[in-house]
């Protein structure tokens, strides 16, 4: 029974054609509606992960701090290298300055390291290096900087800490050599950062030999790592992961994906409305025979199935059809360059695509849910037809 009335009303109807338009348009919408979803989600995503390798990069995995300038020494590194052999470390010292190149000046923050260790930790700054070892007072700064210098082969940086000279303090000033360049993809850091060798940058702070601000540390998995580090700093000293640095841009990025997720869920539930105007439609067209099958003996059981199920194969096709769209597309757009994004500001002139499992769950459940929520109503008001008065008055 719930077969034959499944395919029967589900065949094209001549003389209401607007059902069965109806239908089609509650396909159409779920299909798009799933299509839409699937892609931005996977653009959100992208967007997200993508970030989160930059940053994880020119962030550093973990960052032991302390609360004092020059308080961290070579006794420090090696004790740590010992009870964590497994992680990869680069202590640094760094300062503000400002960078000037004839009458260009630009604001950032330069970085004194044993490049041996840095290019261990640092893909960037390694692919920057091209076999080549920095040494003395040669520097490497950001593409950014670069370009709003001029190019220019020597820098001048003026540090914050001041010399006394006579009657008054004049700013430590410093010549250096620009002996290369990094392109991270974040233009925040290729305009700020800088690296040079952290012997020549203690000489010009006047840093003890041996002595660092910081100790960079490369790890797999930092979240799990960082506290056993912390657990074996003594006081004073502290391990910071790259997450927490930038907790707030990750928070907003979450936010904005919920909310594009709900918005975009709402899409579907539009859509779905098609789906319960044309079970309605199709259940007052349909009263008279529903009423004649209840009183030969049809259960309403067997009529809300009927009518359910309609609303599904029409909900569900939809779903799967827009399932497929949206793989299609993520694939597509992840795998020619039909968007063209500004690489100086996003880091990549591709979109990146990457659309996760959870993501991808989550929508289809959320789909299912909702048609099976739009077919429900239509088919309990079948259900509920009154066999005597509709087969009195009809």
């Amino acid at each position: 029974m719930v077969k034959y009335l499944l395919l029967k009303y589900l065949r094209f109807d001549k003389t209401q054609p607007f059902i069965s338009l109806s239908a089609l348009l509650a396909f159409l919408g779920v299909s798009i509606g799933l299509m839409v979803l699937i892609v931005a989600m996977a653009i959100m995503n992208g967007f997200d992960k993508e970030f989160e390798r930059k940053l994880f990069t020119m962030n550093y995995p973990i960052t032991i701090m302390s609360h004092s300038k020059a308080n961290i020494t070579n006794l420090d590194v090696e004790e740590l290298k010992l009870k964590f052999p497994e992680l990869k470390f680069s202590p640094y010292i760094n300062a503000q300055t400002i960078v000037k190149s004839g009458n260009s000046m630009e604001g950032g923050l330069v970085f004194g390291v044993d490049f041996e260790d840095e290019r261990q930790i640092n893909s960037v700054i390694n692919e920057a290096l091209k076999g080549q070892i920095p040494s003395g007072f040669e520097i490497i700064i950001g593409k950014g900087m670069k370009n709003e210098l001029g190019g220019d082969e020597k820098v001048t940086l003026i540090f914050m800490q001041n010399d006394p000279s006579g009657f008054s303090v004049v700013p430590k000033m410093k010549r250096f050599s620009v002996v290369g360049d990094f392109s991270s993809g974040l233009i925040a850091y290729d305009k700020a950062y800088s690296y040079t060798d952290v012997n020549a940058l203690r000489k010009v702070l006047g840093y003890d030999y041996g002595t660092y601000d910081g100790i960079h540390i490369y790890s797999q998995n930092p979240r799990a790592d960082i506290k056993k580090i912390n657990e074996t700093l003594p006081i004073g000293k502290r391990a910071i992961g790259w997450w927490e640095q930038n907790g707030n841009f990750f928070s907003a990025l979450a936010l904005e994906k919920r909310a594009l997720f709900i918005v975009l869920m709402l899409i579907i539930l539009v859509a779905s409305l098609n789906i319960i105007s044309s079970l309605l439609m199709t259940v007052m067209n349909r009263r008279q025979e529903i009423a004649l099958l209840l009183a030969l003996g049809a259960s309403k059981s067997e009529i809300k199935k009927s009518f359910f199920a309609q609303g599904l194969v029409v909900g569900g096709s939809g779903i799967v059809f827009g399932l497929v769209l949206g793989l299609f597309g993520v694939w597509l757009l992840g795998s020619f360059d039909i968007v063209n994004l500004p690489a100086d500001v996003y880091g990549s002139s591709k979109l990146p695509m990457e659309l996760s499992l959870i993501d991808l769950v989550m929508i289809v459940v959320g789909a299912i849910f909702i048609v099976a929520f739009s077919s429900y109503y239509p088919a309990k008001k079948a259900s509920n037809v009154d066999i005597l008065t509709t087969l009195r008055n009809e």
